[in-house]
């Protein structure tokens, strides 16, 4: 394989990751807005339901453009590290937060490879 060929393999893979996480992200904050109140409130969350939805679009958008992506991971690593204290705390599963987290920084690696460089 060439050098273009990785490059335009690591283009697509992050583009598939950024858009999954993105669609993940806004139907997550869609069903806090319109569906599972009472979800929220069995988490004791119902009152902050609207602004952790909100924060969850706007991360999530941040992350799929490339000039922001920096802050979108950046925000997206802090609401996933909620919601893996909120998993604890409320005895649920920690694995699908964390995945997602992983999922998060691995699209953040295949658009920013250079960050991570020590040079």
């Amino acid at each position: 394989m060439s050098t273009k060929e990785i490059s335009k393999t690591r283009k697509i893979a992050a583009w598939v990751i950024a858009g999954s996480l993105t669609a993940l992200y806004l139907f997550s904050a869609s069903g806090k807005l319109f569906l599972h109140p009472e979800q929220m409130e069995q988490m004791h969350l119902a009152d902050w339901r609207i602004i952790i939805a909100l924060g969850e679009i706007v991360s999530a958008l941040l992350f799929l453009f490339p000039k922001t992506n920096k802050v979108g991971t950046l925000l997206l690593s802090s609401y996933m590290g909620g919601a893996i204290i909120i998993h604890m705390t409320g005895g649920i599963g920690i694995v699908m937060p964390v995945v997602v987290l992983m999922f998060v920084w691995v699209g953040f690696y295949l658009r920013n490879p250079k960050f991570f460089k020590l040079k």
